[in-house]
């Protein structure tokens, strides 16, 4: 299963990517995790249902001094987890 989110809210500058990047590769998910230029912060994942319902929980939550106004989530197709590889941060210097 591979799953895009956008997380909205103050989530750049607060450590988010940093968070996300811990949480989804504890539970050995494949993807990437990027701020965009709007101020969000984007997210693609695969993996198990599962897996990928204990990541949705961590976004909506987020890392202390964040704050989480909404997660906009939508379904790829399967075929989009074949470049994928370990989770990691993109645009991080």
């Amino acid at each position: 299963m591979v799953l895009h989110f956008l997380i909205r809210g103050r989530v750049q500058g607060v450590g988010f990517r940093w968070f996300v990047h811990r949480e989804a590769s504890e539970l050995e998910l494949r993807g990437w995790v990027r701020n965009t230029e709007d101020g969000d912060v984007e997210v693609v994942a695969s993996g198990t249902p599962d897996d990928l319902s204990e990541l949705r929980r961590s976004l909506r939550q987020g890392p202390r001094g964040s704050r989480v106004d909404n997660v906009i989530e939508h379904r790829l197709e399967e075929a989009e987890a074949a470049n994928l590889d370990a989770f990691r941060i993109e645009g991080a210097w």
